[in-house]
């Protein structure tokens, strides 16, 4: 699409122009792998020297249709879907990085990707220094080495709900010759496009808000190309060298910023490590995108009405949400969240964890799940399951102490999710004594 279009109309008609004659939905092709007439034709894609689809471990048509969508959503020139958030961020970090690399990465992030770069990428040689979304440039500078290949944040913070500084972030890794790979999974696009803000690879959990149904699991990942490999060639020997494994080809040579990240991502890490998302799963994530620019408001509208309702309340110790007003964050959100956030809040009751269990027994319309950002409105407590693998010391340092709520707000009636949180407050009031 036309970047002068507005954000509504690509989520609408982005990605996919059907021809004459064409469906006129997104058609899902569910196929494992695709036909031709010689040899020499499959070649030429093998070789990357033609466009097509040969086998969907790679790429499947569908998947590449809203991919593209994403994309322009993004502002990006390159993107591919994957299995999960999780495949996205560790598909765009070991994208660039190997054993003996260095990662900066903020220590506000889900739980998951914190224990995925602390942990499971360290056993793979990869190191990471975590570093708080509030440090002062010279702090953030201080954490890069040598060795450093990437920055990493979350432009809203699961669950800590911190909104990263992008545009200081951006500056730092640019300093240091790296890319600031940003998970822009709260807000979408829709209420941020980290790219404006120098931000070089955006990735997505798809299956919160961008599906919002809680329908299909999916990840996505966003290349500004913008990011300049060659420049700095010695740093990013994967893109800048040739790949054997891939008859000698050099990415950033043959696809330059536009599409080199994208394309070594999908042709060497999707090939052998495999975590692509059904046809079947971009089928329904399109479905959500087309109504994305309508849901994201009302999902930010309740979550606001409910802060502030809980806000209130003298069983609430307090409540974090970057668009209320007095938020330690509520600057930052003006300036890179002007029209909305997300639908998340997260608040902690005076009676710590005996008060959170007996909240969370109470409630009727609002369910206990290990979910966020669809349409309808769920919470749970981290510390006991999304962040279970972090130690006290950890979960404070990330911002999340152990008696937290994370209140998923969804699409229902404001006035019947605050009439829940009313009824569910009484009960951890009289859990409290």
């Amino acid at each position: 699409m036309a970047d002068t279009y507005g954000i509504g109309t690509t989520c609408v008609q982005g990605g996919y122009h059907p021809g004459n004659g064409q469906p006129r939905e997104v058609p899902i092709i569910q196929s494992t792998t695709f036909k031709y007439d010689t040899s020499e034709a499959m070649g030429k894609l093998f070789d990357l020297e033609a466009d097509g689809y040969f086998y969907s471990r790679l790429q499947n048509p569908t998947n590449d249709y809203v991919a593209k969508k994403i994309a322009e959503m993004e502002g990006g020139t390159a993107a591919m879907l994957t299995s999960s958030g999780q495949a996205a961020n560790f598909l765009a970090i070991f994208n660039i990085c190997e054993a003996g690399s260095h990662v900066v990465a903020s220590s506000s992030i889900y739980g998951g990707t914190f224990n995925l770069l602390n942990v499971t990428m360290k056993k793979m040689g990869v190191d990471v220094t975590f570093v708080s979304p509030d440090a002062t440039e010279d702090e953030l500078n201080a954490a890069f080495r040598p060795n450093t290949r990437a920055m990493f944040g979350e432009t809203i913070a699961n669950p800590a709900l911190t909104v990263l500084d992008i545009e200081l972030f951006a500056k730092v890794a640019h300093a240091h010759h790296v890319p600031l790979i940003v998970d822009n999974t709260f807000p979408t696009p829709v209420n941020c496009r980290p790219i404006e803000w120098g931000a070089d690879i955006i990735t997505h959990s798809t299956t919160k808000y961008m599906d919002g149904h809680g329908a299909a699991i999916g990840g996505a990942i966003v290349d500004a190309g913008k990011f300049d490999w060659e420049a700095y060639a010695g740093l990013f020997p994967g893109l800048t060298t040739p790949d054997e494994s891939y008859h000698g080809i050099v990415y950033a040579e043959k696809f330059g910023k536009e599409g080199a990240f994208i394309t070594k991502a999908t042709s060497q890490l999707m090939r052998d490590l495999g975590p692509i998302q059904s046809p079947q799963n971009a089928f329904y994530l399109n479905l959500g995108l087309e109504s994305l620019h309508v849901r994201m408001p009302r999902h930010c509208e309740n979550a606001l009405k409910a802060a502030e309702f809980l806000e209130a309340q003298p069983e609430v110790t307090f409540v974090n949400y970057p668009n209320l007003k007095g938020n330690k964050y509520y600057e930052r959100a003006m300036k890179y969240l002007p029209h909305g956030g997300c639908g998340v809040v997260t608040f902690e009751l005076k009676g710590g964890r005996p008060a959170a269990e007996a909240f969370m027994k109470e409630l009727k319309l609002i369910a206990i799940e290990t979910h966020v950002a669809d349409a309808r409105s769920c919470c749970l407590n981290p510390a006991t399951s999304t962040h279970r693998q972090l130690t006290d010391e950890q979960l404070r340092e990330a911002g999340v102490p152990a008696g937290l709520i994370r209140l998923s707000c969804g699409l229902e009636d404001s006035r019947d999710i605050i009439a829940d949180l009313t009824q569910a407050l009484a009960a951890a009031r009289k859990a409290m004594g």
